[in-house]
């Protein structure tokens, strides 16, 4: 049974039914809530799966199942490559409490047996969705060299860039301010209050630009509004320079900005259909044991660290509208939204109704009066344990005596960039595979960023080697906490590199050819849907 704390104090023997892919068909047109999940590494899950599934990796899902999951009597569906994870997956979820788990029989290429697609990438339907936008509502765009034209003329514009500050940094055009997704609307007002300014949105691609401008556009903005074409992608394509470790953003609205972004918002909320939810509401679907409910804070990371409802969230609006299937991995269930002003709920509302998710609601006022916590949404995750740890120091004696292999579980990305010297990496759902070639008779050590998924990892090490098996206290983060260094580069990787999808500035040996690869992609959703007979609902 699965105690309140999340640990897992007995695993109960579970067996799954079997679903064929026909019967998950009909399971996706019901209306019913359903959570599709396969549970293949990340990167091997971007080679091709269904167009509905959430990516929720067997190495990592005790990290991210209760997040993505809350409610433990949800309809879950499992898929893999008909390779046995989904059998391992549906083990930890029936020990875990949850009790609606079926297996896709046959995994997913018994759906594309069935004539159906399966698609590439990462948050697919939100992406499809962004081309589906700007052929609908043909969203205006701009060129790389357009733009660059203009602004070398001195046209009067603001460049908008609606990625996270994180993103923001890593590279932007010349002169642009952050603006993420939600507050596009937001701050509009403030950085650009003469309508004679062009305004030009961008992202590193095609999907954030393409909203985000269509979201100035549906809001009655009556500026000129452009998408820049292919994002930060196009620019370097182009040939043109970007800049690196900037971090200025567009300002937040004043009084008189803010009630022109008000205004512009409910015009939103009436065309699209936006509906509010009261505090009493929203208490009475809390309570309800047949129906999941999500509550996501739209607001920016750093006001939702400085103050923020307990059960909400922190789903900033536009990386909501993004990623939706890395928030909520129940299709059909409730969502409300919550914010301090009512514009970047709503417009993130708008946004979701488009996008085919019907129960999605505004919480009317849901800060006003209320008791707030600061600081990070506590991590949840289930099954933690407590194996036996051991500090930095004894570590490092234990290496540098060659008494203990060392077994990193970070991302092959972040292992790349550094690792404590000496250590191996390997994905958790291969142990069977990649620890075999640890010479037997040393003391194994698991390490990971925090030191939580080793923790979780540490009782599978141990059941297929003889031999003590620790973990590092505190992860690789208490590593460098106390002064030591790290290494970076791809030695004694003793698995691939398929457990997470790499984005196109992650391929530095052939940046350009990934940048079209997945630009080609991207425009190539569109007939993809169509052969898959999506259908998005027109408001």
């Amino acid at each position: 049974m699965a105690a309140d704390d999340g640990v897992l104090r007995a695993q109960p023997e579970v067996t799954a039914a079997r679903v064929t892919a026909a019967a998950l068909a009909a399971m996706l047109e019901d209306g019913g809530e359903l959570a599709l999940l396969d549970v293949r590494e990340e990167g091997v899950f971007a080679k091709g799966h269904l167009f509905l599934a959430a990516s929720l990796p067997l190495s990592r899902l005790e990290l991210r199942l209760a997040r993505l999951v809350p409610r433990r009597s949800a309809r879950i569906v499992l898929c893999d490559a008909d390779d046995g994870l989904a059998e391992r997956a549906a083990a930890k979820l029936g020990g875990f409490g949850y009790t609606d788990v079926a297996i896709l029989d046959g995994g997913v290429e018994s759906w594309r047996a069935l004539g159906r697609e399966l698609f590439a990438g990462v948050y697919v339907p939100s992406k499809a969705f962004g081309e589906h936008v700007e052929h609908r509502d043909h969203t205006p765009s701009i060129s790389a060299e357009e733009l660059a034209a203009l602004r070398a003329r001195g046209e009067k514009m603001v460049v908008l860039d609606s990625r996270p500050l994180a993103e923001f940094r890593r590279m932007s055009l010349p002169g642009a301010l952050d603006c993420p997704g939600a507050e596009l609307v937001h701050r509009v007002f403030e950085v650009a209050p003469d309508r004679g300014t062009l305004v030009v949105v961008n992202c590193a691609g095609r999907t954030r630009s393409i909203i985000g401008a269509q979201s100035l556009r549906n809001a009655g903005v009556p500026h000129r509004v452009v998408a820049l074409r292919n994002g930060t992608m196009g620019w370097t394509l182009a040939g043109l320079e970007l800049e690196h470790g900037r971090s200025e953003a567009a300002p937040a609205p004043g009084a008189a900005a803010l009630e022109r972004a008000r205004s512009a918002a409910r015009k939103v909320a009436a065309r699209f259909g936006v509906r509010e939810a009261t505090t009493a509401e929203v208490r009475r679907w809390q309570a309800d044991p047949d129906r999941t409910l999500y509550v996501f804070d739209a607001r920016t990371p750093e006001e939702y660290l400085a103050g923020h409802l307990p059960e909400a969230a922190s789903a900033p609006g536009g990386q909501l509208v993004q990623s939706t299937d890395a928030y909520a991995g129940t299709r059909n269930a409730r969502i409300a939204l919550v914010d301090s002003d009512g514009v970047r709920a709503t417009m993130t509302a708008s946004w979701l109704l488009q996008m085919g998710w019907k129960d999605v609601f505004v919480w009317r006022d849901a800060m006003a009066g209320a008791a707030l916590v600061d600081g990070p949404a506590p991590q949840q995750v289930l099954g933690l344990g407590e194996p036996p740890a051991i500090s930095p120091a004894a570590l490092a004696v234990q290496l540098d005596a060659g008494r203990a292999h060392l077994v990193d579980l970070a991302s092959s990305l972040e292992y790349r960039r550094g690792h404590i010297p000496g250590a191996h990496f390997a994905v958790r759902s291969r142990f069977a595979q990649s620890l075999a070639p640890l010479a037997p008779g040393r003391a194994l050590v698991l390490t990971s960023p925090d030191g939580v998924l080793a923790r979780l990892a540490a009782p599978e090490a141990a059941a297929l080697r003889q031999g003590a098996v620790s973990v590092l206290a505190g992860g690789t983060a208490a590593w460098t906490a106390a002064g030591r260094k790290l290494e970076p580069g791809a030695a004694r990787m003793l698995d691939g590199t398929d457990d997470v999808y790499y984005l196109p500035y992650d391929h530095t040996d052939r940046l350009a050819a990934a940048m079209r690869d997945y630009l080609t992609w991207e425009v190539g959703l569109v007939g993809q849907l169509e052969r898959e007979r999506v259908r998005f609902p027109e408001l």
